[in-house]
């Protein structure tokens, strides 16, 4: 098999949401931008609550509780927010939090 060369994905055509060639119907065509919209929406909440979770992880590597301690309301808002859109369940929300709050005062 020859090897190809420049290979590279546009990541807009082959996403992981695959978007319909052809709508049927007005409605649908109005759907698929509202779709396209809100994962765009959804990705950026998930990244700044990934990004939250990375931050308190390196305070507590770095073992700065102090520092920890006043990140950690931000966090939980954070984590929060993002259970209420739906993004990950309350439940998830809650250990993560818990977790981080026994790492805390373990420090």
């Amino acid at each position: 098999m020859p090897k190809i060369s420049n290979y590279s994905i546009d990541q807009y055509k082959f996403s992981s949401y695959t978007t319909a060639l052809m709508a049927n119907t007005k409605s649908a065509i109005k759907r698929i931008r509202k779709i396209a919209t809100q994962t765009m929406v959804n990705k950026a909440r998930k990244s700044k609550y990934r990004n939250a979770i990375k931050k308190m992880n390196l305070l507590l590597e770095g073992k700065k509780k102090t520092e920890a301690l006043k990140f950690l309301p931000e966090l939980n808002s954070e984590l929060m927010k993002v259970a209420k859109s739906g993004i990950i369940k309350k439940a998830n929300a809650s250990r993560n939090v818990s977790r981080v709050t026994k790492k805390i005062a373990a420090l």
